[in-house]
């Protein structure tokens, strides 16, 4: 039987954040004695747009293997609570994930962690790990599903697309997504923002670190050494040969905007970890569909033949 728990989480800024335990109560006395299925703990999350229903079906499909799930949904989305001030991706990194994982690890006492993304949530969980190395050793395996960060202007066309929904965006102040139909909640032009000048400039810079305050901090015992000054922006490009957890990156080839697998392909490429797995799906290689940003995650032909190479995966990297 499947069980939904959910629990809220404070971030440093006084912001609550949901977070939703999935698992499936008939399965664990089984897996107990079941030396062939190690039962794992499962964090997930979601992009913009979106809250936990992205992440959901997944989940509950983990959830009958036997593990439990957790779903992180971002502040102003789903249960979470309505920021008072504006945030962009970097906030959620900052704040939201660190809330999070300081509740598994410090409160659960949670003795391993798989990582399974969409989109903006893997470059969020990027960054993350990057301002919080310490939780690199206490990971087991990461699963991202369509995600990139700087990829996406790739040749001229696509640099125009993205700077006219840019600019579009900031006229309007914000993306309808409910009229668009990209999801159910609508993202400012602050939040947004961040990701179109990544993708226009071809960086991954902080949209406020500098590069001293990283100088100052732990962060930078035994890695690689800094080349810009203290005044610039921190660079997390730079750092992410650092998260040595082994990453499976899935793309779409019908992903031609968000996250085209030339920038998804770009973004694994710098994690440069020869653990690591990219595998895009088509119709070329053989696979059930082309896919969309969405359906790569959520749809049925994804169920049948991404979800279980995803718990293959976690299976692969279970202790």
């Amino acid at each position: 039987m499947l069980t939904e728990n959910l629990t809220f989480v404070r971030t440093k800024d006084n912001v609550q954040i949901a977070i939703w335990h999935i698992f499936d109560s008939e399965k664990q006395p089984h897996l107990a004695d079941c030396a062939t299925h190690k039962a794992q703990n499962i964090f997930l999350t979601h992009g913009t747009f979106s809250d936990k229903k992205t992440c959901l079906r997944i989940a509950e499909y983990l959830a009958i293997l036997g593990h439990h799930c957790y779903i992180m949904e971002w502040r102003a989305h789903g249960a979470s609570s309505i920021a008072k001030d504006k945030f962009d991706f970097e906030t959620v990194a900052t704040y939201d994930y660190e809330a999070t994982f300081r509740y598994f690890f410090e409160e659960l006492k949670l003795n391993n962690l798989h990582c399974v993304t969409h989109s903006g949530g893997g470059i969020g969980l990027t960054m993350f790990l990057i301002q919080n190395p310490d939780y690199i050793g206490k990971i087991n395996s990461i699963s991202l599903f369509a995600c990139q960060a700087y990829g996406a202007a790739s040749n001229p066309i696509s640099y125009v697309k993205i700077l006219v929904v840019k600019l579009l965006t900031r006229l309007l102040g914000y993306i309808p997504a409910k009229k668009l139909k990209l999801g159910p909640f609508n993202e400012s032009y602050y939040t947004m923002s961040q990701w179109y000048n990544w993708n226009l400039r071809k960086n991954f810079h902080s949209s406020f670190i500098k590069q001293g305050d990283m100088n100052k901090s732990d962060m930078n015992k035994n890695r690689t050494p800094y080349t810009f000054a203290d005044n610039q922006p921190f660079d997390y490009r730079q750092h992410m040969p650092t998260i040595t957890i082994p990453i499976y990156a899935i793309s779409a080839k019908g992903d031609q905007f968000i996250s085209p697998t030339l920038g998804c392909r770009a973004l694994f490429n710098d994690f440069n970890n020869h653990a690591n797995t990219f595998r895009e799906y088509s119709l070329g290689h053989g696979d059930l569909d082309d896919y969309s940003h969405s359906r790569i995650l959520n749809s049925r032909p994804a169920a049948k033949e991404v979800w279980p190479t995803v718990a293959a995966w976690i299976e692969k990297h279970a202790t």
